[in-house]
């Protein structure tokens, strides 16, 4: 085969996100040679950075053979080796682009990406036709696919060869028509996945995000301990990705005491380090958008307030556990990685604490040298999905309750008011004395306020802490 070179180009088509690319085919007396996949060159011609893991081929030994229409849950990048064929593919997403229809031949010259949900089905037009695949998700027999019969009505593909001339399955011959066809799921809403998997699903945050992202047009799926456990690289490894755009991490070890034990330094690096990197390599690696929740804690406190680019300086195991894990999900392109502090939540927390022992008449000493804002779990999760919704910049965002930097004591003597009791009945102390002949106490920082200006600028304004505070310590129920 001798080709005449033709740049290397992409252009769009009518269904939404699908590409059409000329490829530059080298041709001389011995044959010819073409740059199938050339990341760098592609993508900066406009073709998504989707990152294949797969790459299949499909051999054809006769002319009509006639495969479809099938829509995948990955991405596709489809050529041919040799041989050509009439490619054919249906919009089979929901939305307002469903049912629509595009059609092009492919020699070694064409390529074309076909985003996942998009029903992909070609005929052979020459015999031994080598049909070629790049797909950036392992091949899975759990896989969900959305089909359509190859003579379906309305999308009346124009068949090179009619159907009942060609070469098909049994199997093909019986997919539904499109009026009987179950949308697959749109990846999008507003830039963003809308399938989401929560890690850390009953934990404080985990809850909260399960009951408000429903609300906000989500399909969330929660996971936790005992049942997924994304410590274990294995279960990782075979565990169906395909099924969600998005994870938002909300795993932890939280023990920050308990972290400086032999025990502890192993659970908390488990799930505060391997486990989003896990999450990093086979999420991330599969382009999914991953939601990572940090804290203060990377930080060893001699500044204030801190900013998204402060390098990390942790003091104790949790602190660096929390920075390995962190640095694990910066690696990845698609991220947010939100850092928080000072976190209350429908569960124990501080200000409950303080409350019991308001109404127990324990006059308690609480510390006053450390110095931060609360973050209601309610507000960090609203957060995380605006950052969602909006398609934020992906990156590092600080996400706390904004107001005025207090101490623990500050917040200490609210709740006692709030509940009836004088504040006078809490005494601030300092860090070495509240601890002071105390084992097994992990070193904390003194100043954990965050500066909130970059998620400020993506139009989300955090509450007030002190605020929101005082509506909090009346409902609590003890």
């Amino acid at each position: 085969m001798t080709a005449t070179p033709k740049p290397l180009g992409v252009e769009t088509t009518p269904i939404p996100g699908f590409l059409r690319i000329d490829l530059t085919v080298h041709g001389d007396n011995r044959g010819w040679f073409k740059e199938n996949w050339q990341r760098e060159k592609m993508v900066a011609l406009g073709l998504p950075d989707f990152g294949p893991v797969q790459n299949n081929i499909s051999f054809n030994d006769e002319v009509g053979v006639t495969r479809g229409i099938h829509a995948e849950p990955w991405d596709k990048f489809v050529s041919v080796a040799t041989g050509r064929v009439f490619g054919a593919w249906v919009d089979l997403r929901e939305g307002p682009s469903f049912g629509t229809v595009y059609t092009t031949e492919i020699d070694p010259s064409v390529a074309v990406y076909v985003p996942k949900g998009v029903g992909n089905a070609y005929q052979t037009l020459e015999p031994n036709t080598a049909y070629t695949y790049l797909v950036n998700d392992h091949w899975s027999p759990d896989a969900q696919y959305t089909f359509l019969n190859l003579a379906d009505e309305t999308a009346a593909v124009p068949w090179p060869i009619p159907l009942e001339q060609a070469i098909l399955s049994d199997k093909d011959k019986a997919h539904p028509r499109l009026a009987e066809v179950t949308p697959f799921p749109a990846a999008e809403t507003t830039g963003t996945g809308r399938r989401v998997l929560v890690t850390g699903a009953n934990g404080q945050l985990g809850r909260e995000l399960m009951k408000q992202l429903p609300q906000a047009g989500y399909q969330p799926t929660g996971v936790d301990l005992p049942d997924v456990d994304i410590s274990d690289a294995a279960q990782m490894a075979a565990f169906d990705w395909s099924a969600y755009d998005v994870v938002i991490n909300a795993a932890a070890w939280t023990n920050v005491d308990g972290a400086e034990t032999p025990d502890g330094r192993r659970l908390s690096w488990r799930a505060n380090a391997t486990g989003p990197a896990n999450l990093a390599r086979e999420a991330g690696g599969r382009g999914l958008t991953i939601v990572h929740v940090s804290s203060e804690y990377t930080f060893d406190g001699t500044l204030e307030p801190h900013t998204e680019d402060e390098a990390p300086s942790p003091l104790g195991v949790y602190g660096q556990s929390k920075a390995g894990g962190d640095a694990a999900i910066e690696a990845t392109e698609r991220h947010y990685l939100v850092r928080t502090s000072w976190v209350v939540g429908d569960g124990k927390n501080f200000a409950k604490t303080m409350a019991s022992l308001a109404e127990r008449g324990i006059k308690p000493s609480v510390v006053a040298d450390q110095t931060g804002r609360l973050t209601f779990t309610s507000d960090l999760a609203a957060g995380i999905i605006h950052l969602l919704s909006t398609g934020a910049e992906w990156g590092t965002y600080n996400l706390s309750g904004e107001g005025p930097v207090v101490s623990w004591a500050d917040v200490a003597k609210r709740v006692f008011e709030l509940r009836g009791f004088s504040a006078d009945d809490v005494t601030p102390v300092t860090t070495e004395e509240y601890f002071a002949g105390k084992e097994g106490v992990a070193p904390r920082p003194l100043k954990s306020a965050l500066d909130l200006s970059k998620i400020e600028a993506t139009g989300f304004t955090p509450r007030d802490s002190m605020e929101r505070l005082g509506q909090y310590v009346p409902t609590i129920d003890l």
